[in-house]
């Protein structure tokens, strides 16, 4: 506490003399000394954190920007600068000088160091920072742009060029690095050019004489006068004027090359050596096309530019695209974008015939990419058209194999434009939404197991045929498809929902019960099938998938049932009941399972009847409170058994269902149906439910799932059970397992002492606000803002 009695002796003076100008009262000093003080105090601990000297900073930031705006309003007469003009700066920079003398690691923390400082405008302070940065930090690219950007304000562009340089030579594969650097080159250009355009300098060296040619021109007075005008020595005079001449040859020579962009062209190619990557041409792409120079010298690097990207990567596809597409600027309308559009497309079509193999395949991929693009972005039906009428024809003029990404875009631009462009736009063959399937669905016939083909089609039939065509398509898409992008297909028909989305209670009329029980079916009818898929990897996958949403629509079920007290018996019985019927089971829940699952099947049946016996436990009566707590209970109980019993759930779907059941009350605290016995019951209900999860946990993950069930006990009041759990994972888990839950527990232990002391820190902090102050109770809490 010396350290902090210490720091609030330096602030007497400065507190002082805002006093004495008025600009903050007897009282608001009193509660800037309180605020200063908890700050202190909390930066003085044995493990200080970063966000309390954050937050210090940040409330020394506001404090100054009051006092500004106090000085301001108040027209305080000019004079000497007193101690309260600099103070509260200048506590900002010790601050950020105390945090990195702990933090000195912290790249971030450096950044914002200047960023404050450039801020303040301490240009001096600036320039050291960034030097202390570097040298802890010379392979950090963002401290070279910083630095060399402060130069670039200062008008320093030697400097700026010195230190980016030197970062090029620790950093030569930083592509932000060679932007940045090719940036300042385009800027030193241009203000040469402005610069030179006011002396009157051309870049053929036309305009104001220099002082040579002055000379040159300047009658001989002096000659004249003493008569020895025709003594002058002809050869040296001419050898002088020669090599005068020479120079500004030299000089004019080196104007125009400058201007014409060498430096930049040099840079280019130095950059290119160093990273030969297509992220590097296209950054330089951007940046070319968009800065503000002369259209000639834009020209002349782009050219450069792609002059070196076809000599690097000549074959890639990224780099065929860039290349294709370099006309294709964002100003361009009209004829322009036309005439453009048009040599773009048939650059990139004419690279899909010519290619073949895997390079075909990637070419086709950034055509489709680019059809996409450019069909969103156009305006006129007109392009549209034209785009999805050019790659109809290619794949007609392709031989086999047509690449699968090719016939997908099709059908996809097919689908999602045919209303807008109608019959008369569109080619003869696929002009109609029969025609459209049609196409579709040969397309899947030449790429049977191609799950970016399947995909398209399913989205044709899902937009043109019946239902039952759609579920009959999807069903014999999930026993062809092979390879990337299995699981999309698998998950296609589900419904769009995230697992770890908070539920949402129904309002009367809201269809959300029918959404969850078509979702069970369709998921109980996936995941036995699941198990079938020939490569096991991706069985493994999807049926943890499948399982991981399962478990998030029986948990949106439950919550749909018990989730709102305010609800009538039958509004809170029908949905799950209906939900419960309507889940196959026994014989008929697939008619294609094999043998193999008779066992599973029988599980989820006898699992299924102790679901539907607990609830109906539940519904003897209406008694919303009790007796629905009690069949909650057991339902998400029954829950956890049938998942356990009619199917092989993963550590992931156990640690998903943990979480579910931890946060079973807490999304929706104001509606939860309390016990007649307290909220006790609720937490005895807790964690029996848990427990259980725990128990199957464990089996596949024992360290995961004890660390997370000793910390729900630890937070739920249940200390001592929860170090009686960690101290028999050794014995239970092995020695390195219970080691490593030893150190989970403990990091546990500190961030719940963490919590602690911040939340009695703003306990104390209330405290001393309410308390502080004269009595009078008129006085406003500084807090940087103008009250």
């Amino acid at each position: 506490m010396e350290r902090v009695q210490f720091q609030q002796e330096q602030m007497l003076a400065e507190l002082k003399d805002l006093v004495q100008k008025g600009l903050f009262t007897q009282k608001e000093v009193k509660q800037i000394m309180q605020k200063r003080t908890a700050f202190e105090t909390a930066l003085v601990r044995r493990i200080p954190k970063k966000s309390d000297f954050l937050r210090y900073a940040t409330y020394e930031m506001s404090l100054e920007a009051l006092r500004r705006k106090r000085a301001e309003r108040l027209k305080l007469p000019k004079g000497p600068p007193s101690v309260s003009d600099y103070a509260l700066v200048r506590r900002q920079f010790q601050i950020f000088e105390r945090a990195l003398k702990k933090f000195k690691g912290d790249v971030g923390l450096w950044i914002q160091y200047i960023q404050v400082a450039k801020k303040e405008g301490a240009r001096a302070l600036v320039g050291r920072i960034t030097a202390r940065a570097l040298q802890l930090h010379p392979n950090v690219p963002a401290l070279y742009v910083l630095a060399a950007s402060h130069e670039l304000e200062h008008l320093s562009p030697s400097a700026a060029r010195a230190l980016l340089q030197r970062g090029l030579r620790l950093n030569a594969d930083s592509v932000d690095m060679w932007r940045e650097y090719v940036k300042m080159e385009l800027n030193f250009i241009e203000s040469l050019r402005r610069r030179w355009s006011v002396l009157g300098i051309d870049v053929k060296g036309k305009g104001k004489e220099t002082v040579s040619t002055k000379k040159r021109r300047q009658p001989a007075t002096s000659g004249d006068e003493s008569g020895l005008e025709d003594e002058v020595v002809p050869e040296e005079d001419g050898m002088e004027v020669d090599g005068e001449v020479e120079e500004l040859s030299e000089d004019e020579a080196a104007r125009k090359q400058i201007m014409e962009g060498a430096i930049v062209r040099a840079v280019i190619s130095n950059a290119v050596k160093a990273v030969p990557k297509i992220e590097l041409f296209s950054s330089l792409h951007n940046l070319i096309s968009t800065y503000p120079s002369p259209p000639s010298l834009r020209e002349t690097l782009l050219d450069h530019l792609h002059g070196l990207l076809h000599d690097t990567l000549p074959s890639l596809p990224a780099a065929i695209k860039l290349s294709a597409t370099r006309r294709l600027t964002a100003d361009l309308s009209g004829e322009p974008l036309v005439d453009a559009l048009r040599n773009a497309n048939d650059v990139l079509s004419e690279a899909v015939r010519t290619s073949s193999g895997e390079a075909r395949e990637g070419i086709a991929r950034v055509y489709t990419e680019f059809i996409d693009e450019w069909c969103g972005k156009a305006a006129d039906n007109t392009l549209k058209a034209y785009l999805i009428t050019s790659a109809h024809l290619l794949i007609q003029q392709l031989p086999s194999p047509i690449p699968d990404a090719l016939l997908a875009a099709h059908v996809r631009l097919l689908v999602r434009h045919h209303a807008s462009l109608g019959s008369a736009l569109l080619p003869p063959k696929v002009n109609s939404p029969e025609k459209i399937l049609r196409v579709s669905r040969k397309y899947t016939t030449r790429a049977p197991s191609s799950a970016t083909v399947w995909l398209a089609r399913l989205e044709a039939e899902k937009h043109f045929a019946q239902p039952e065509d759609v579920q009959r398509a999807w069903q014999i898409a999930r026993g062809q498809v092979e390879g990337d992008g299995l699981e999309d297909v698998w998950l296609w028909g589900l419904a769009p929902k995230d697992v770890r989305a908070p539920t949402r209670n129904s309002a009367p009329g809201n269809d959300i019960a029918g959404e969850i029980i078509r979702d069970v079916e369709q998921l109980e009818h996936l995941l036995p099938e699941s198990k079938r898929i020939r490569e096991p990897a991706a069985a493994s996958a999807i049926h943890e998938v499948l399982l991981m949403r399962y478990a998030a629509a029986t948990h949106r079920a439950l919550l749909e049932q018990f989730g709102d007290p305010q609800r009538s018996q039958d509004q809170l019985q029908q949905p799950h009941q209906q939900h419960l019927n309507q889940i196959p089971h026994g014989a008929h829940a697939s008619s294609s399972a094999s043998a193999g699952d008779a066992q599973e099947t029988a599980a989820r049946s006898d699992a299924r009847q102790e679901l539907l016996a607990a609830h109906q436990r539940g519904q003897v009566g209406r008694a919303p409170t009790r007796d629905c707590a009690r069949a909650a209970a057991e339902a998400r109980l029954a829950r956890v058994r049938r998942l356990a019993a009619a199917h092989t759930p993963s550590a992931r779907v156990w640690a998903e269902v943990f979480r579910q059941e931890r946060e079973w009350h807490h999304p929706r605290e104001r509606h939860r149906p309390h016990s007649a016995s307290g909220p006790g019951a609720d937490a005895e209900a807790d964690a029996g439910v848990l427990r259980a999860v725990y128990e199957y946990w464990r089996q596949q993950d024992g360290v995961e799932a004890t660390a997370a069930w000793a910390e729900w006990l630890l937070r739920s009041g249940r200390g001592s059970e929860a170090v009686t759990v960690v101290g028999r994972a050794r014995s239970v888990l092995g020695e390195q397992a219970g080691e490593e839950v030893e150190r989970r527990w403990k990091a546990i232990l500190d961030g719940a002492e963490a919590g602690a002391a911040a939340a009695a820190g703003e306990d104390a902090d209330a405290d001393d606000d309410g308390s502080g102050g004269d009595g009078d109770g008129d006085g406003a809490e500084v807090t940087g803002e103008e009250p």
